[in-house]
């Protein structure tokens, strides 16, 4: 495998690893839809949680 190929590969893994981590962690264990995982408003609420 070249090497450009195995550098570009690695960010997109894990990009992959992010979202999927994301969907199950709001979805499954924190029994929300898995479509708000995208919504921007959820994530500013988190924000203002934790920072507010």
């Amino acid at each position: 495998m070249p090497l450009l190929l195995k550098i570009m590969l690695v960010p997109f893994l894990l990009v992959i690893a992010l979202l999927a981590g994301l969907i199950t962690g709001y979805s499954i264990i924190g029994n929300g839809s898995a479509v708000d995982v995208f919504d921007l408003n959820t994530w500013k609420h988190m924000y203002d949680l934790v920072f507010g």
